[in-house]
């Protein structure tokens, strides 16, 4: 078990390696070569994240009193991953700024120091661009759930008037029955009292 884990770290080490390379040459290629570039990335980056699901399975195949080493390993490479991922977002967004500078024909004047605050705040808008569409669909959950529960609320009020409409009626009922019960006693007294003036 552990040898294939340890195969896929191999294959996992390579790769990575390759894609570190490869992050690191895209904002200095030209245009049409950076393009090919950022796509073998990509590529590769999903190759990474298939590498680290093995490599999770396996894992979860070892015996738990020897899978700590190995869930340690595995923290790091998905931190590994997740920088690597960083990376590769930044170094896209210089690739975008450089080739809209070659498109508008920039003749290279702009600070470094305004590039990178142009790229950083790029990144952060992306940022709050996902925090915002996790919002969103927190909100939607959360007023579907408030539309249920008011759709259970007004079906629970029309039970309790039904049920409150029978005993109203059960009660009513009651009280026929209370009085016809009178009416009957009082005729069975009379009639026994006539049975025993009669003797």
């Amino acid at each position: 078990m552990s040898s294939d884990f340890e195969g896929y770290e191999q294959d996992f080490a390579v790769l990575t390696a390759e894609i570190t390379s490869k992050i690191a040459r895209v904002p200095r290629l030209p245009p049409d070569e950076k393009k090919q570039m950022v796509g073998h990335v990509e590529k590769q980056l999903e190759e990474a994240k298939e590498l680290l699901e093995q490599m999770d399975l396996e894992v979860r195949e070892i015996p738990p009193q020897s899978r700590g080493m190995y869930s340690n390993r595995m923290r790091s490479y998905k931190q590994e991953m997740g920088k690597l991922e960083t990376d590769f977002k930044r170094s896209r967004i210089a690739y975008s700024d450089e080739v809209r500078n070659e498109l508008l024909g920039d003749d290279g004047n702009s600070s470094e120091n305004q590039l990178i605050k142009l790229r950083e705040e790029r990144a952060h808008l992306l940022d709050n661009t996902e925090r915002l569409e996790r919002s969103s669909r927190r909100l939607e959950a959360g007023y579907q759930i408030a539309v249920e529960t008011e759709q259970i609320g007004q079906e629970m009020l029309e039970n309790l008037s039904h049920d409150r409409e029978k005993i109203q009626r059960a009660r009513e009922r009651l009280r026929e029955t209370d009085a016809n019960l009178g009416k009957s006693s009082r005729v069975l007294t009379g009639m026994l009292r006539r049975e025993h003036g009669s003797c």
